[in-house]
């Protein structure tokens, strides 16, 4: 039997009304990727809302998800309007919420438009894949984190700015992504966009160690704490998207990171903000 892919995890066996399971992929770490959590989170919701799309989501993680159980998710209908739809789901697991999220949905309409400008950055063309950076280092890693490290991600990844996680040096809280799913998505506004907040969560929370060369292989604990996400035009994310990150603040143990996502025309598509642990540890 062939492994699931994300889009097949992403795609939620409806139990009642307003209720979904959902799986967990096999990172070969301890707790469910908090990116899986999002996109299953928000699809779950979309599977109650018709004709419209999400423009914002907010979220906060409340317990590590255990990736060996399945997710349910618990969809409340807070409001159906003449052009916008809110919903807030909260997913569970043995009995406990482990994340909840309230979503906005809105009919598409034309409006007043600007935006910030991409910034200059190679292509990423001009970028070597991140699985093939970490190969060329590979033995540096634990024995027992090699093979999760090599895992083929369903999201090819480009860093601008190279990260060597195990020996950081302290330099300025920015950083850029070049990234995009692996395999085609088709024409669903909502896959496209279940997929990118899936991926917000790739690394956005190591932008707010960079200052102090640290990370989660040199004596941090970190973790997700919320995730807030801002959808501003329609996009592909079956094509290259950059992901200009930077963290303002840092401070009693949290961290506080931004995002803007351009496609690599220019277009500003999204906006991310996420807190997160940073506690040092011995």
């Amino acid at each position: 039997m062939d492994k699931p892919t994300l889009i097949d995890q992403l795609d939620l066996e409806q139990i009642e009304t307003n209720l979904f399971r959902g799986t967990s992929e096999d990172l070969g770490t301890p707790r469910v990727f908090g990116g899986q959590v999002i996109g299953q989170a928000l699809i779950a919701a979309l599977r109650t809302v018709e004709g419209r799309h999400c423009h914002s989501l907010h979220g906060y993680f409340l317990r590590p998800g255990d990736p060996k159980r399945p997710i349910i998710y618990e969809v409340d209908r807070i409001r159906d309007g003449r052009s916008f739809t809110t919903r807030r789901v909260v997913a569970i697991q043995a009995g406990q919420a482990i994340f909840n999220m309230s979503c906005s949905f809105q009919l598409l309409e034309a409006g007043l438009s600007h935006q910030s400008e991409m910034p200059d950055v190679p292509l990423p063309d001009d970028i070597p894949d991140d699985t093939d950076a970490m190969a060329a280092r590979l033995e540096q890693f634990p024995p027992m984190m090699r093979e999760m490290m090599m895992r083929q991600s369903p999201i090819e990844l480009k860093r601008v700015e190279p990260i060597d996680f195990l020996n950081p040096v302290k330099r300025a809280p920015k950083q850029h992504t070049w990234f995009r799913a692996r395999h085609p998505l088709g024409d669903d506004i909502a896959m496209h966009q279940c997929m990118l907040a899936y991926a917000s969560d790739m690394g956005i929370l190591s932008t707010c160690t960079l200052p102090h060369g640290k990370s989660f292989l040199t004596g941090l604990m970190t973790a997700s704490l919320d995730h807030a996400m801002w959808f501003h035009r329609p996009f592909r994310f079956d094509e290259w998207i950059l992901f200009e990150q930077d963290s303002p603040a840092a401070g009693g143990a949290r961290g506080f990171n931004r995002g803007s996502m351009f496609t690599e025309a220019g277009l500003l598509i999204a906006s991310v903000a996420q807190e997160g642990l940073i506690r040092e540890i011995d």
